[in-house]
């Protein structure tokens, strides 16, 4: 990769992962309730459990293009296409009645383990990352596979930085944010357009890469 794509690659993740989305919003019920403790070690479990959506990312997108460049690139076109309807969801959706953020208290290892389970089961995370990757894939540049899992990684990595800081966060301030609506209702919002933003921008610079 190009020091410039991997640069777009690190800030758009951080934009994505600095975002409160459902992920950070479980992270935040478990510091609240259980403390900055329980939290990290949730971030840390939900962490594996994409590197496990992104290894499948890798090998599937790799096969794919052992068939066909076309349809590799037709993937990315859907890919972006897929991202600007999961922002025009997340504005849509309406916000719930209660705000409060709940779990119920665990043992670590239990909350680990639940953390690793949440995310491996995710199919929506799945097409994420099916729909996200690709679209900094330079095909020119070697094995889709080896790329698509070093990003992958970079992207796991920048994550359990940033949910544990919403974890050391959220356990300092506790109440606070458990019983505040406009939280929520900012992380919907923000949400939602940067994830259109990002469809957008890696749909026009696809179109760039194939012209």
């Amino acid at each position: 990769m190009t020091t410039s794509s991997l640069a777009i690659f690190i800030v758009s993740s951080l934009v994505l992962l600095l975002t409160p989305g459902p992920a950070v919003l479980y992270i935040i019920a478990r510091s609240i309730n259980q403390g900055r403790q329980a939290g990290v070690v949730s971030a840390v479990g939900l962490s594996l459990g994409t590197m496990v959506h992104v290894l499948a990312a890798a090998f599937g997108l790799s096969a794919l293009l052992a068939t066909s460049a076309l349809a590799f690139n037709a993937v990315k076109l859907l890919g972006a296409a897929y991202l600007i309807y999961l922002g025009i969801k997340t504005l849509r959706t309406p916000l719930p009645e209660d705000t409060q953020v709940e779990a119920p208290p665990r043992k670590l290892k239990q909350i680990f383990v639940q953390g690793f389970i949440v995310n491996v089961l995710n199919p929506k995370l799945a097409l994420f990352f099916f729909a996200y990757l690709p679209q900094f894939v330079d095909m020119s540049a070697g094995s889709v596979a080896t790329q698509i899992i070093f990003l992958g990684l970079i992207f796991t990595g920048l994550g359990v930085v940033s949910d544990s800081l919403y974890a050391i966060v959220a356990g300092t301030l506790g109440g606070w944010l458990k019983n505040n609506p406009t939280f929520v209702k900012l992380q919907r919002t923000v949400s939602g357009f940067v994830y259109i933003f990002l469809g957008v921008t890696t749909a026009f610079a696809g179109a760039d890469s194939k012209s």
